[in-house]
């Protein structure tokens, strides 16, 4: 028997449309475990998740960095620019 699971970043970033209060702390807690990087969370979300965004980028964007924000306060300029 095989179980197939999503990574940790790839889990986060199906959460990021909704947005719900338990979307959140989801998130927070594989943050605050070591379970995410924002730079790699930042990264997965531009180059394999924004691209195929319909609509609303701008609300992914600003979840996105509000996430880093809260969740990684000592990278949350990190990155931003190379947007």
């Amino acid at each position: 028997m095989r179980l197939f699971a999503l990574e940790a970043h790839d889990l986060a970033l199906t959460k990021l449309e909704r947005n719900f209060e338990r979307d959140r702390s989801d998130v927070e807690h594989l943050a605050r475990r070591g379970y995410l990087r924002a730079s790699t969370l930042r990264k997965r979300y531009v180059d394999e998740l924004r691209p195929y965004v319909i609509g609303r980028e701008s609300w992914h964007d600003q979840t996105l960095d509000l996430w880093i924000e809260a969740y990684f306060p000592d990278d949350a300029g990190q990155n931003k620019e190379s947007q």
